[in-house]
């Protein structure tokens, strides 16, 4: 059953059109990636889908509810969050008081709960509970990112560049930890520049090119795809 639709959805900023008409699904308790190169359209496409930029055309539908016109508040609320390109933490408050902004909107008798749960993904977080969070690894800022949105108790968890600026073995655990949320019955959308890391992970994948979807299957079948072998994965036909 798919808990996201994006149908005919168009952007354009200006004369530029930056989504040029795409549709696909989200299913329940699964792992999406749209994969592509920069300027391809993915980063509009999620803050489309949050309310961030409006449309031109065409519609939005999380858990059968039109999401085209609503407030971000009330998507967040809904159960869908976003965690944005670059991790954009608060420098200048601890990781705590970063994780409880995560939660505003949660009942306050639920926040420790949520508070275990982020703990028990990322020790790291807790040992660092006192720290600025504008002094933390550029991992571990990544962490907390991923940890604020959780407190937020989402339903689907949508994800911009992961991996951005990440040394391996760092990618490998947030992965990882992307593996163990949806596990746990979080739905996941990404995108990620890194398309074999994306593919090995995501259940379905989508690549986008110029505002267009050009191509869609299973990750691993996506993975031996000889077009993305040579445009993604730097392998020559």
């Amino acid at each position: 059953m798919s808990v996201l639709e994006i149908q005919d959805l168009k952007v354009c900023y200006g004369g530029i059109v930056a989504l040029n008409g795409i549709s696909f699904s989200v299913d329940e308790g699964k792992i999406v990636t749209l994969i592509g190169a920069n300027g391809a359209g993915k980063s509009t496409t999620l803050r489309s889908i949050m309310g961030l930029v409006p449309i031109t055309s065409g519609t939005i539908t999380y858990n059968g509810v039109k999401l085209n016109g609503m407030d971000t508040r009330k998507i967040v609320e809904m159960g869908l969050v976003l965690v944005p390109e670059g991790r954009r933490v608060f420098p200048n408050l601890t990781t705590l008081e970063n994780l409880k902004i995560g939660g505003y909107l949660q009942d306050k008798s639920h926040e420790q709960q949520g508070l275990e749960r982020v703990y028990e993904l990322f020790p790291r977080l807790k040992e660092r509970h006192w720290q600025l969070a504008g002094t933390l690894s550029g991992g571990e800022q990544q962490m907390l990112a991923v940890g604020r949105a959780l407190m937020a108790n989402p339903k689907m968890i949508m994800m911009d560049e992961p991996s951005l600026g990440l040394a391996p073995l760092v990618v490998k655990d947030i992965f990882s930890i992307i593996k163990k949320i949806n596990e746990a019955g979080v739905t996941v959308l990404l995108i990620e520049q890194n398309a074999n890391v994306a593919l090995r992970t995501a259940h379905t994948g989508y690549v986008m090119e110029t505002g267009n979807i050009t191509l869609s299957g299973p990750g691993r079948e996506l993975l031996e795809n000889e077009e993305i072998k040579f445009a993604y994965l730097g392998k020559s036909k």
